[in-house]
């Protein structure tokens, strides 16, 4: 089954290929004139029960969003969508701790219906169109989740928590013109099921799938095993008994061949969960008495004492079956926490994960004792290929790895044929060692004494493999702090070719970028390199699909490319004047062979400023377009938006980029310039040419999110969308030493720039950003306060001494730098924050780093020294948000934040023309005024543009 996963919230397509290798609190506010510094006691911190599951694509239209007063219409912040209440009755109703609505122009592109995704199938005549709902309702996320070894799990289901699902599939036939046959229900499955892991069988002939029910006391049931006849699209349980549960906290189920598939189920025997002693058996003790040096991230939800390890094992655990079609079942194995299971390509074996005792208190499962075995496909125990260790010291600086073998898989092109990399500078970047990693080989079953096989040495670290065959396979080795990436060509089956680099390059240099090869299907349901053949040539030819990065956008492009000569012909490109089209996947590699030129068949997507994604068959040799799909546009009210990339300069030399967004119907010199929302996220570089390069296209579709800062376009807002923020450290310099200098300095260009261009007004400029990019807004706040008049951080850290051993790309210690972590940390510059800051974090964020303390210590911080700032703590939520009455209720905490001090009212229009007069009387320099109305401002809002301290502002922005 092939994957691609469409962003942009409007259409996910799914399913094509494999990734390519390298009661709620009281919100709280504070006023300058409260200046209360407190300090922050540990018990008043509210304690919740386990928190639960959510379904994250469930449409809700739940009654629990009322409007605080007793009217029928849905009001915004408890007031009806055409009135207006007083200050003090918002005020009221801000403090009241209540879920409030955004208003109807925001709320109705959230609520909009989500498009379908799509998957095709393994022979390409056939598409899915997977249902789904839009937001689910926060009664999802409030049911009883267990954080377990880094993972959160929905125990009454006994998955992970907070899945989404599919509501229904349909089937359309894909009709030898290009267009598509009537939909075909799959049926057979009760009203109401929640629908999980829809794969195909290797010959395309039947679905399997996974449902659930919504219980009666708000609970999920368990998951079973459904699958479909494709043809006539009857749905029904894979094995006869009822009580035979799915458990998906790892790994779910695979097919072995077309008629059997192997599905970790919970074990019969399974009784209840473990109880937590009411009295420990004792104090939590670790110890380090042997002096090992052990450097961990801030990983959440970790086991924390024997109980939490049994209740781990309760979940986990699987028992392995195989279920034919015809209703026999076998149980394989014993039970064991199962992690994965791949059937060899040719059906003959299995390849088992599996971790064990002892757990870790540090560190989460990925890094448990793990071991690995090749098992028959009927069960039996052929050989165990390794059991690692537990690995708590794993180094923090980027690219250090585990010991010992990782990356075991099946090659692609082999009936049954192991490879996997080893470290040989013991997993830790900082040892200088060559090799630096040793791809090796080995049969399922090797003959006795047989040893594995190198098949490479590699000085930078493994990036994975495209496969081919005997003769031809791409390895890919990266190292981090240089960027550097090199893609080698090496002959598997030929030890006497020697390998050669292929392209060795910068992975930041995004205009070098040769594209990816493209992967066909084979009939044992592996991708490898697709090798074309052109008519009278006798070349090896590959296909490479590139994002084509230039100076004024990508232009996607297709290349036929000579793996011998490495001459190229360019066979495809995108549009380059409106469109933005990409060649998603073949569509005709299901032919055995070679495939010819003269008869390709791709996938490709196609859409443009205005115009969503949609996606057509292009066939050779005449090129042939047919568009299959015909989606709608999902928010019309915004059709006609106005979108361009530009480009700007650092006062370095080094160049920016945004993408600049303006309303429907926005018209310069009649509107002037409008509150503007920056939104962005910094991005480290080790070159200042690399930061420069454009990265995205002018033409591709603006995609809204149901958080994304274009809804604000409904509003009337300017929306300077991803900015560039690079943090550059060439060479040997560490990036982040110079991180608030160059922060300030590329916010400085993004703002000039936008009023230069006179669609922002200069006083009415905030910004705004989630994780990384919240903290990049608390930074910018305290130390750029010239430049914006509020911020609004979702979800930041905002303390570094609290991430003590490397946060994002910064992998050296808090000791070790210690200067650069607190000049990084806006809690340390707490008192120079004088402009209003809306913090906003889930209650339950699991990210690494951003724990919901931070926003909790950073608002104590900001309170004790009499900043403007609200907290919006959003109960069951995590690192994203998730329920519909949450996401609504920041959209309207961001929309009451940019009205109240982003948008000018009345009396504050009244109050600057007062201002304007009082300076004119004065005598105002003509030259000032004409600078003024050259930056785009006439009428009233010369007096807006006067202020409160334009003239403060850097000369340059004048």
């Amino acid at each position: 089954m092939m994957r691609l996963h469409k962003v942009y919230h409007r259409l996910t397509l799914l399913s094509l290929f494999p990734s390519s290798p390298p009661p709620p609190p009281l919100p709280l506010t504070s006023s300058p004139s409260l200046l209360t510094p407190v300090r922050t006691p540990g018990h008043l911190r509210t304690h919740r029960p386990k928190r639960f599951k959510s379904i994250c694509t469930m449409t809700s239209r739940f009654p629990n969003l009322v409007p605080l007063n007793s009217i029928a219409a849905e009001n915004v912040g408890g007031r009806s969508n055409d009135s207006v209440s007083s200050a003090s009755t918002e005020d009221e109703e801000a403090l009241a701790g209540k879920y409030q609505l955004p208003p109807p122009e925001i709320k109705n592109i959230v609520d909009a219906p989500p498009l379908p995704a799509l998957s095709f199938s393994p022979q390409r005549d056939k598409i899915l169109f997977l249902k789904r709902r839009s937001l689910p309702p926060l009664a999802e996320l409030a049911r009883p989740e267990e954080k377990l070894a880094g993972l959160r799990i929905d125990g009454n289901c006994n998955t992970k928590s907070r899945m989404s699902f599919y509501t229904g599939i349909g089937i359309h036939q894909l009709m030898p013109d290009g267009i598509l046959g009537p939909e075909r229900e799959i049926h057979g499955y009760p009203d109401g099921a929640k629908i999980n892991f829809v794969t195909w069988s290797l010959d395309g002939r039947h679905l399997a799938f996974s449902i659930r029910f919504d219980e009666e006391d708000n609970s999920s049931s368990k998951l079973r095993v459904w699958v479909a006849n494709v043809e006539t699209g009857q749905a029904r349980p894979l094995f006869q008994s009822p009580d035979v549960y799915l458990n998906a906290v790892f790994d779910n189920f695979v097919w072995v061949d077309n008629s059997t598939l192997l599905v970790c189920t919970i074990p019969s025997s399974r009784g209840d969960p473990p109880k937590k002693p009411s009295v420990p058996s004792g104090p939590k003790i670790q110890s380090n008495e042997q002096k090992n040096v052990v450097q961990v991230r801030t990983f959440q939800d970790l086991l924390k004492d024997e109980y939490d390890e049994d209740l781990f094992d309760y979940y986990a655990t699987s028992q392995l079956v195989l279920a034919s079609l015809d209703g026999t079942t076998k149980e394989i194995g014993n039970p064991a926490v199962y992690t994965s299971m791949d059937p060899s390509p040719d059906q003959k074996y299995l390849l088992v994960s599996s971790i064990h005792r002892p757990y870790s208190f540090t560190v989460p499962c990925g890094r448990f004792p793990k071991k690995v075995e090749v098992w028959t496909t009927d069960g039996k125990f052929v050989r165990e290929v390794c059991d690692l260790p537990l690995a708590e010291d794993i180094p923090i600086a980027i690219s250090s790895v585990r010991k010992g073998m990782r990356n075991i898989n099946w090659r692609a092109d082999k009936p049954s044929t192991l490879y996997w990399a080893e470290t040989q500078d013991g997993g830790d970047a900082k040892v200088e060692v060559s090799p630096r990693d040793i791809i090796y080989t080995q049969p399922a079953e090797p003959l006795e004494g047989e040893q594995p096989e190198i098949l490479h040495k590699l000085d930078l670290r493994y990036g994975g493999i495209s496969w081919c065959d005997d003769s031809l396979a791409l390895v890919y080795e990266s190292w981090y702090k240089t960027r550097r990436t090199r893609t080698w060509v090496i002959s598997p089956g030929s030890k006497d070719v020697s390998p050669r680099i292929l392209f060795d390059r910068s992975s930041e240099d995004v205009y070098s970028d040769p594209g990816s090869p493209m992967l066909r299907r084979t009939p044992a349901g592996t991708y490898v390199i697709a090798k074309i053949k052109k008519e009278n040539d006798e070349g090896t030819y590959i296909l490479l699909n590139g994002s084509g990065a230039t100076a004024e956008g990508n232009i996607p492009f297709l290349d036929l490319f000579d793996i011998n000569t490495g001459s190229k012909e360019r066979i495809w490109e995108s549009d380059k004047e409106k469109y933005y089209e990409t060649v998603v996947s073949l569509m005709s590699d299901y032919e055995e062979g070679h495939l010819l030129l003269d008869r390709l068949k791709l996938l490709t997507s196609k859409e443009s400023k205005t115009e969503n994604t949609q996606y057509s068959i292009l066939k050779w040799p005449e090129k042939k377009v047919c568009q299959i799909t015909n989606f709608p546009h999902p928010y019309p009210q915004l059709a006609s938006l106005q979108k361009e990339m530009i480009k700007y300069k650092r006062n370095d030399g080094v160049q920016l980029t945004a993408t600049l967004y303006l309303p429907p119907g926005y018209d310069l010199s009649k509107d002037g310039p409008l509150p503007c929302l920056v939104w962005s996220y910094p991005g480290e570089f080790k070159s200042k040419d690399a930061a420069g390069q454009v990265r995205g296209s002018p033409n591709e579709f603006a995609g809204i999110g149901p958080t994304s800062a274009l809804l604000w376009l409904a509003r009337r807002f300017a929306i300077l969308s991803g900015p560039t923020i690079p943090i550059i450290g060439e060479g040997d310099k560490e990036a982040n030493d110079r991180y608030v200098e160059q922060l300030v300095a590329s916010a400085e260009a993004a703002v000039e720039e936008v009023i230069r261009r006179g669609v922002a007004h200069p006083n009415k400029i905030a910004v705004g950003g989630h994780s990384y990019g919240a903290f990049m807004t608390a930074n910018l706040l305290a130390h750029a306060p010239h430049l914006f008049c509020c911020g609004i951080a979702r979800s930041g850290a905002y303390n570094r001494t609290l991430t003590p051993f490397g946060f994002q790309n910064e992998d050296r210690t808090l000791w070790e730098a210690t200067g650069t972590y607190v000049e990084m940390s806006p809690f340390m510059s707490a008192n120079k924050i004088k402009k209003p800051i809306l913090l906003i974090h889930g209650e339950e964020d699991n990210n690494s780093g951003t724990l919901t303390m931070q926003s909790d210590r950073f608002f104590n911080a900001l309170k004790g020294h009499g900043a403007l700032c609200r907290p919006a703590i959003l109960p069951f939520e995590s690192h994203g948000y998730a329920a519909r009455e949450s996401i609504l209720h920041v959209l309207w905490e961001t929309d009451r934040w940019l009205q109240k001090h982003c948008v000018p009212n009345s009396s504050d229009a009244s109050a600057e023309l007062d201002a304007c007069k009082d300076e004119e009387s004065k005598g105002v320099a003509d030259s000032d005024k004409q600078a003024v109305v050259a930056s785009g401002g006439g009428g009233p809002e010369l007096a807006d543009f006067e202020h409160e301290g334009f003239y403060s502002l850097p000369r340059s922005l004048l």
